[in-house]
């Protein structure tokens, strides 16, 4: 094909990791089919027809979904599904239940929380403990006049105390909304003061690559800026204090002993406020409902990563990323969270494979970048760690390389199953995954995930087959956006995925799916790179550049189609100390034009000292790509949407 390198044939692809039997027959995916046959009448040969299922009947697939995992509903829904509709489809109408009640109806003395902290400090917390102090905080969010619809929105890293505010916050039917305390003070107050919160919880500061951050001045812009607050409430983390707050220990000894309880709420009721990266204007707020969520992350832990009592569970996050939400759903299953807060680099890069070790994490989870970090580092995981109790290494946040997942493969173990992983913080899940029991080919993900109907559409919008072509879901799930706050009549949340396909979700990414069923993700469709004709992913160029020695970071930018017809394909590259760009050159030339096209060596390099970045740690490739075409800065990004926006300097001095 012209358009984009369609990858190898469908039956070229290297065969990295193939499920055991006996492990498949113990899954959970395999359990679900056993009793789809008995239970329903339904057999499925293979993953392939039982995903077809999962797409085809959405109301037989999802009831059974609610069924299998025994949902408590405290009014029952009259239908599962009014219509297949999007946006509005209206899921278990009728139906009313609470988040918080699955996520603690085990009242045992299993393990529910694991923490670690980088400097050492650590805490454990039994699903009984876990569900004590839920509800003495649970009490104290009352005391402070929350109830039901009330947002709480928190100021916390990774932590316990994060875990049982939002547990207390979704037991009452409030609304809960978090940022990392690294966030900036004005990309918080950007998020929390559009949801007009009733309280904030917050730490006094926290700990990174073996410094204390104190965010004592950020708390207090946010009470003067935010004036629907009643309370603060504020976490002792670092030993600081603030006038005027409610502490932290107050509420779990003040209240100790309170009743746990569960305030039934629609199927569709706000769970949370989630963000768009605010790059351009203010950040969107996405809501998600309780039911939605539940059922989704029920599918997607338990089914697709296999989780349930006795397994560990990690993934390196903060609370402003929504794998912070998919992590904490782990108690949905039964398992035990295993939750880290601080620097994975600190003191090097092997601080998490230890903590695999310490902790016998069974699923870990990271992102692709820290993935390619390990490999450049050449680090060797299982030989300097006891890694036998890891079954799973996820990845997202970025396309894995080949090479990531060869690497995986190496230096973590073969038979450690990849789950690269695809989805968003639109519908907190990944809708292209991984599944017990199928394999795991070089660079694919491995499957689209149950109840997902994605599918590569062209731009005449067919669905294509080893073609790559835009992103899409042709049905509605779930866990996709209830609304956007502040967005009456539903405008913004059309725009943003159905102006491109009417009645279909268009996701923004590029995705090759395979006569297989699996999928290659290429970065995102509207920062293509076109090239004479021959479009490509930014992924497969990162891929090459980002591969050779003494890159650290890049981004490639094409200027064309961007309110130009004649323009340059640029590369920023942020090098390793002492490598000066006129010796490294020639090597990037050689091998951009060896690996994927002549038309694909840039017309200039530019080094620079570092990469514009979102507040999650994406690449800034659409807003750096307008301020070249000549949008005024000011329209084309939001610097507090920017972890590091004095990164916008060159970019702008050249735009100029």
């Amino acid at each position: 094909m012209t358009d984009m390198q369609a990858g190898t044939a469908a039956g070229e692809a290297e065969l990295l990791w193939r499920p055991d039997p006996d492990r498949v027959a113990g899954s959970r995916m395999a359990a679900f089919r056993t009793w789809l046959s008995t239970e329903k009448g339904l057999e499925f040969a293979d993953y392939p027809a039982l995903w077809e299922w999962s797409v085809t009947d959405l109301e037989a697939f999802w009831g059974a979904i609610a069924e299998f995992f025994e949902v408590v509903f405290h009014s029952e829904p009259t239908a599962v599904l009014t219509e297949r509709v999007m946006p509005g489809a209206e899921w278990f109408p009728g139906a009313t239940l609470n988040y918080a009640e699955h996520a603690l109806r085990r009242d045992t003395d299993d393990l529910a929380v694991i923490f670690h902290r980088e400097d050492g400090r650590s805490a454990r917390l039994t699903y009984a403990e876990l569900r004590r102090r839920v509800a003495a905080v649970r009490a104290g969010l009352v005391s402070l006049g929350v109830g039901r619809g009330d947002r709480v929105v928190a100021l916390m890293p990774n932590s316990p105390e994060a875990l049982i505010a939002f547990l207390a916050t979704a037991s009452l039917g409030a609304v809960w909304s978090s940022c990392s305390p690294d966030f900036g003070a004005r990309a918080i107050a950007d998020r929390f003061t559009q949801i007009e919160p009733t309280v904030l919880v917050a730490v006094d500061g926290y700990r990174y690559n073996g410094r204390g951050f104190d965010v004592r001045s950020t708390v207090e812009q946010l009470r003067a800026e935010i004036p629907s607050l009643r309370a603060t409430v504020l976490i002792d983390y670092l030993g600081g204090t603030l006038p005027g707050v409610v502490a932290w220990d107050s509420l779990l000894t003040g209240f100790a002993g309170a009743e746990l309880a569960f305030e039934p709420v629609p199927f569709d009721h706000p769970l949370w406020v989630l963000y768009s990266s605010g790059t351009t204007g203010l950040p969107k707020g996405i809501v998600q409902g309780h039911g939605g969520i539940v059922l989704e992350h029920l599918k997607m832990l338990a089914l697709h990563s296999d989780l349930g009592p006795g397994d560990r569970f990690f993934w390196f996050t903060t609370t402003g990323w929504m794998m912070w939400n998919f992590l904490v759903s782990g108690l949905l299953v039964g398992t035990t969270i295993v939750q880290f807060d601080g620097s994975p680099a600190h003191p090097d890069l092997s601080v998490l494979w230890h903590l695999v070790e310490q902790h016998r994490v069974t699923y870990f989870g990271t992102s692709a970048p820290y993935i390619q970090s390990c490999l450049k580092e050449g680090l060797e995981p299982a030989d300097r760690h006891d890694l036998t109790a890891l079954r799973v290494v996820g990845s997202t946040g970025a396309p894995l390389t080949p090479e990531g997942f060869r690497w995986i493969a190496d230096a973590v173990g073969r038979d450690v199953q990849i789950a690269s992983v695809s989805g968003g913080t639109d519908l907190c899940t990944a809708f292209v995954a991984a599944s017990p029991d199928l394999p795991v080919w070089l660079g694919e993900l491995s499957c689209r995930a149950l109840g997902a109907a994605v599918y590569a559409y062209s731009e005449s919008g067919a669905p294509v087959v080893e073609e790559v072509g835009e992103l899409v879901i042709t049905e509605p799930m779930p866990s996709m956006p209830v609304f956007f706050w502040n967005d009456q009549d539903g405008s913004r949340l059309r725009e943003a995925y159905f102006d491109t396909f009417p009645g279909v979700w268009r996701h923004g990414d590029w995705i090759r799916v395979t006569a297989r069923g699996s999928a290659v993700i290429y970065g995102r469709s509207d920062s293509t790179l076109n090239r004479g004709g021959v479009r490509m992913g930014t992924s497969e160029f990162y891929r090459v550049v980002e591969g050779l020695p003494g890159v650290v970071d890049s981004l490639v930018i094409d200027t064309s189609g961007a309110g130009r017809t004649d323009g340059e394909l640029l590369c920023f590259l942020v090098l390793e100390p002492g490598v000066a760009l006129t010796d490294l050159e020639p090597a990037l030339k050689t091998e951009l034009r060896t690996n994927l096209s002549p038309r694909h060596v840039p017309n200039r390099f530019v080094a620079v000292d570092e990469i514009p970045r979102t507040l999650n740690g994406k690449k800034c490739e659409v807003p750096v790509k307008k301020i070249l075409a000549g949008t005024p800065p000011e329209q084309a990004v939001s610097r507090d949407a920017l972890r590091n926006p004095d990164a916008l300097t060159p970019f702008l001095a050249l735009a100029r």
